[in-house]
């Protein structure tokens, strides 16, 4: 699976503001300038993120952006799903539209395994809860497993 730098930056994005401490909204400017992303691309992001519900902006001098919903209520896969699509995609199509035949046929099912595992990392995981460096039991237990932490 790839995570492309607009999933990863939309995701750092709404971490800046689930991490607001106060509800009054966060310019784009001090979103990028936190964590390092162009300035241009993050707008054209956090526009993706309103249009998907993600957050809301007001307009003016103390205008900017916050989360439309408790950062508990949104998962990454959230984020995720709204500037990229779907979670998992073989040559851009979803894995229950594809078919095989012969020795290739039970790729479907791994493909399908592969997207069940996904969505129950990334559905499972709030915003809340990585910006409180608080990841649900099971996630943390994978990055203690000896190979999680080598590139093949």
């Amino acid at each position: 699976m790839r995570i492309s730098a607009r999933a990863d930056y939309a995701v750092r994005a709404a971490l800046e503001l689930a991490a607001s401490r106060d509800d009054s909204p966060l310019k784009a400017e001090a979103i990028a300038d936190a964590q390092d992303i162009p300035h241009k691309f993050l707008e054209g992001i956090l526009n993706d993120m309103r249009r998907g519900g993600l957050v809301v902006s007001q307009r003016g001098g103390n205008g900017g952006y916050r989360l439309a919903r408790p950062a508990e209520s949104i998962s990454v896969a959230d984020v995720i799903r709204v500037v990229d699509g779907p979670l998992v995609s073989v040559r851009g199509v979803r894995p229950p539209e594809l078919s095989y035949t012969g020795p290739a046929e039970s790729l479907l099912p791994l493909w399908i395994a592969l997207r069940s595992n996904v969505r129950e990392i990334l559905d499972g995981v709030s915003l809340a809860d990585v910006a409180s460096a608080q990841l649900p039991s099971a996630v943390s237990a994978l990055t203690h497993t000896p190979d999680a932490w080598v590139n093949p």
